[in-house]
């Protein structure tokens, strides 16, 4: 049976490509830790997303988030240029479930409109019902 199970946080943003076949595809890796003798040690996986689920991941996952996923282990090998060969191990992932909620982004630009919104009803100026939408659409 090949099956991982993994829980840990992005260590960079997922990079979404669409291949000439049409199909989108996300890379990204994680970092799990893992105690032993009193110490902690990091680990970091690569991980590839295919399809709906890689458009999902390239859209909602930022560096930094916690996330859970699920999936199979696939190792592909290929040679270089210079006849070189090389081995890469991925976590295909068939589920990734975030964690930790909305992207460092997202609160970043819900907390700079309602500064906006506070910074006017200070001067006296009535925000603009649209601000006000926008505030509750990115809650």
């Amino acid at each position: 049976m090949n099956r991982v199970l993994l829980t840990g946080r992005l260590t960079r943003d997922p990079e979404l490509r669409t291949l000439a076949s049409g199909k989108t595809v996300t890379q990204f890796s994680i970092a799990t830790n893992d105690y032993r003798g009193g110490k902690e040690y990091s680990e970091y996986h690569s991980v590839v997303t295919w399809d709906r689920l890689a458009e999902i991941c390239g859209q909602y996952l930022g560096k930094g988030q916690l996330v859970a996923l699920e999936g199979r282990l696939q190792t592909r090998q290929w040679e270089d240029d210079k006849k070189i060969r090389h081995w890469k191990t991925e976590v295909v992932a068939a589920s990734v479930e975030m964690l930790s909620g909305r992207r460092k982004k997202d609160y970043a630009a819900e907390s700079a409109a309602e500064a906006l919104v506070s910074q006017a009803e200070a001067m006296g100026i009535e925000p603009s019902e649209a601000l006000e939408e926008s505030i509750a659409d990115a809650a």
